[in-house]
Parts: C-alpha cells; sequence; structure tokens
C-alpha cells in the first residue's frame, strides 16, 4: 500500500501593500492598547490624589479653627493679665492685621519681581514672522 506523498502547500507571498497595512494596522492596536493602558494608570493615580489633596483640605480646616481657638485663648490670657476683654480682643485683632499687612508686602515684594518669559516670546514671535514669510532675526 502506498502512501500519497503530501506536499506542503506554500502560502502566496504577500504585496508590499499587505504588509505596509498590516503593520499600519498592528501600529494602531499597539498605540490604542498603550492609550488604555495609560487612562487606567492615570485613572487610578488620579483617585490617589483626589483622596490626598481632600485629607489635606481638611487638615487645612482642622488647623485653622485651632487656630481661631489659639488666638481666642491668647486674647483670654491678656484679660486673665488684667486687662478688659475689648482691648485684649483688640490687641490680639492688631497683631493679627500687623501680621496680614507684613505678609501681604512679602506677596507684592515677589509678585514684583516676576519677569515675562522672554525666550517664550520672542520665539513666539518668530513663529509668527516665519509663518507670515518675514524672518527678523533678534538676539
Amino acid at each position: 500500500m502506498s502512501t500519497p506523498s503530501i506536499t506542503p502547500t506554500a502560502k502566496p507571498e504577500r504585496t508590499l501593500g499587505q504588509l505596509v497595512s498590516d503593520a499600519s494596522r498592528d501600529l494602531s492596536a499597539i498605540v490604542r492598547a498603550e492609550v488604555a493602558l495609560a487612562k487606567a494608570e492615570v485613572k487610578v493615580e488620579a483617585k490617589t490624589a483626589a483622596l490626598g489633596g481632600a485629607i489635606f483640605a481638611v487638615a487645612g480646616v482642622v488647623a485653622f479653627l485651632a487656630l481661631i481657638l489659639l488666638l481666642v485663648a491668647a486674647a483670654y490670657g491678656l484679660v486673665a493679665l488684667g486687662l478688659s476683654p475689648w482691648l485684649a480682643f483688640l490687641i490680639v485683632a492688631v497683631v493679627l492685621l500687623v501680621l496680614a499687612a507684613v505678609l501681604a508686602l512679602v506677596g507684592k515684594s515677589r509678585l514684583a519681581k516676576l519677569k515675562a518669559p522672554e525666550r517664550t516670546v520672542r520665539t513666539a514671535k518668530e513663529t509668527v514672522a516665519t509663518l507670515k514669510g518675514t524672518t527678523s532675526h533678534t538676539p
């Protein structure tokens, strides 16, 4: 008995267009998968960051309330030293206003030191000039 000989059938050669199409499709699938992975990771990180931010906000509120209580205690401490209540609270309020004024002046002086982003402005102007067709070379 003889067995029929089986010859492997070769796949037909694929054209360059088919190869490019397959590569493009595969690349698109990879990019979509990477974007989906990045979205999933960012979503988890965003939830963690939101929770951390909320906890910091609550801590800030609690610290603010504690500061108010400390200021009231300072005023009552001045009352215990013999000052009348209205004068004790006035002294605490004036100290707070002086502190606020000093902080405002420090903040204003820091803001006055800010400069415009000179290189960014220059390169933006150069880009606009280039797009219009007139280049200006300013150092």
